[in-house]
């Protein structure tokens, strides 16, 4: 199916911020736009506004005079719904309430033309629920902008129960056409991106109300280790609290109080202290001007060790090894559990266990663990998590490892999984468990997840380069230490690693019988998927599913 033609009249309705971008990019990619909202002179104030940020691009040699003229040109603001007519596609960006927008389709299916397709650009109401007010729901279908849409990538395109394939591949295209990036998922709480993206507040919310460490080191983790762009609290600030804490809310709810999604009491004392975030001057951080820039936790400068001993295989930190000479640290390496030894202390990669658990069921001390790092290369900080009791001079010892290699050095409380780890498993286990259900490819989630929130790697590739194994480890290990349901490991994870180890096991001899010439299965390995790491054949989470919608297939192996 082709996208709309420029020719083609689209119509958006609500000259809010998201309205007034929709139109923008609409105009810009050549189509007459007609702008219609229901407060007096909204629709006209709109276009001016866009015109503004035109010339603004002008200004900065981003667009010609004739680009910003032709698209202003194309942009017209119309005073009623009986003026749409001529619209071959309606996007409303109007209130989220389900019978307003219900009351407007319905009203819309009467004025354009059999052949209009009608979208709703909701971020949290249902798709299938919308269209079930309409008389023809099959030409009804999500079209979700995120903001600001003339700068944000992401369209998702969502299909309600009856929405019409055609209709689907139509918006597919036509946003492509636009310069956007599609994709495809089904009518459930939260689409793609406000599912997915729920731990990634979650998790930084839980360490703050254990006191494992405060917002300001969490974020400084979470951008200079993990390579976001922003950490989770000062994104929260960014979105707005209201905002944030109502989507996560709404999905909570929308999935019948899944512990998974379940809202934060901290998040909900600034809501109901009115401590909103930018938009209010604070929210975790003081916004007003001349407000001191919040600063992280940086251990006290060490002594940078002689020697290293490196035993066994490091995973994903793997590369620490040639760093460490590189920085000149001798490096011995031996076989053995995956662990860096430095002056009596042993440094692990966290696997989701508290460092004191682990110590005491692994029968090593003093040990300290590490977190996951984006790139340990380019990495500029990195997370300390010590065993309770560990030696004040240990924890230096290992500081001083990292300070070597140029990285900050944040010490924090002795969290599971500690802040990039669990954060991590926790999006990829969101992501796998959605890719399982259809809402969406794994692929299309990545893609979403990257282009909507930018994030550095898509949640799945995340986890396919740790290691499938070692996210389940993580995940296992905060279900155990919680005992909560939020932890549980998606199934679509587990089935994986199963696949991996099924691939490594002897087909018997040609011509014999079904159960000679097979070798023994080692069970207690089986059992144990982080006991296979090493070795398991790599089959990943990324290119498994089609894309989302109704009769989605199932995993290709």
């Amino acid at each position: 199916m082709a996208a709309l033609a420029p020719t083609v009249t689209v119509v958006v309705v609500g000259a809010g911020a998201m309205g007034q971008g929709i139109a923008q990019v609409a105009a810009q990619a050549g189509h007459p736009v007609l702008l219609v909202d229901t407060r007096p002179g909204a629709a006209q104030a709109a276009v001016g506004s866009i015109a503004k940020a035109l010339t603004a691009l002008v200004e900065k040699g981003k667009r010609t005079a004739a680009e910003r003229d032709a698209t202003v040109d194309r942009l017209r603001a119309v005073d009623g719904l009986s003026d749409l007519a001529p619209a071959g596609l309606v996007v409303e960006a109007i209130v989220e309430d389900l019978d307003v927008k219900r009351r407007l389709f319905a009203e819309l299916e009467g004025i354009v033309g059999e052949d209009a397709i009608l979208a709703t650009n909701t971020s949290s109401l249902s798709v299938t629920a919308i269209g079930a007010g309409v008389r023809r729901p099959e030409r009804l279908a999500g079209l979700h902008f995120f903001n600001p849409a003339p700068l944000m990538a992401l369209v998702e395109i969502v299909s309600g129960l009856a929405t019409d394939a055609a209709v689907l591949d139509t918006l597919f295209d036509t946003a492509k056409a636009w310069g956007k990036s599609p994709v495809r998922c089904r009518s459930t709480p939260g689409f793609i991106v406000n599912r997915v993206a729920r731990p990634f507040y979650a998790e930084g919310l839980r360490l703050v109300q254990e006191q494992a460490a405060d917002p300001a080191t969490i974020d400084a983790v979470a951008r200079e280790a993990g390579g976001f762009r922003m950490g989770p609290f000062e994104l929260m600030d960014l979105i707005g609290h209201d905002v944030n804490f109502a989507v996560t809310r709404s999905v909570h709810t929308a999935y019948f109080g899944d512990p998974r999604f379940q809202p934060s009491l901290i998040q909900q004392e600034l809501v109901e202290a009115g401590r909103l975030g930018r938009k209010t001057g604070r929210g975790f951080y003081d916004h007003s001007p001349g407000a001191a820039k919040p600063t992280p936790r940086n251990a006290e400068p060490a002594a940078k060790p002689d020697r290293v001993l490196v035993q066994g295989d490091l995973g994903h930190a793997a590369s620490l090894a040639g760093l460490l000479r590189e920085a000149g640290i001798a490096v011995e390496e031996t076989a053995g559990p995956g662990v860096l030894l430095v002056d009596g202390v042993t440094l692990a990669l966290t696997d989701g266990r508290t460092a004191t658990a682990r110590a005491a069921e692994d029968g090593v001390a003093p040990l300290v663990l590490f977190d996951l790092a984006l790139d340990y290369a380019k990495a500029t900080r990195i997370a300390l998590g010590p065993a309770d009791g560990t030696p004040s001079e240990a924890l230096a010892v290992t500081a001083g490892l990292f300070q070597a290699l140029g990285k900050a050095v944040s010490v924090i409380d002795d969290a599971p999984g500690l802040v990039v780890m669990r954060t991590v498993a926790m999006l990829a286990n969101e992501a796998a468990d959605a890719a399982m259900q259809g809402v969406a490819s794994a692929a299309d989630i990545d893609i979403a997840m990257t282009k909507g929130v930018n994030y550095p790697l898509g949640p799945l590739a995340w986890a396919d380069r740790i290691g499938l194994p070692h996210v389940l480890a993580v995940l296992d290990a905060l279900a155990r230490t919680y005992g909560e349901d939020r932890y549980r490991a998606s199934a679509l994870l587990r089935r994986k690693i199963s696949a991996a180890q099924i691939v490594q096991i002897p087909s018997p001899p040609r011509g014999e019988g079904q159960g000679e010439g097979v070798a023994p299965r080692d069970f207690a390995s089986s059992g144990n998927p982080g006991a296979t790491t090493d070795s398991m054949p790599r089959i990943p989470l990324t290119p498994t599913l089609s894309p989302g919608g109704r009769g989605g297939k199932e995993p290709t192996l």
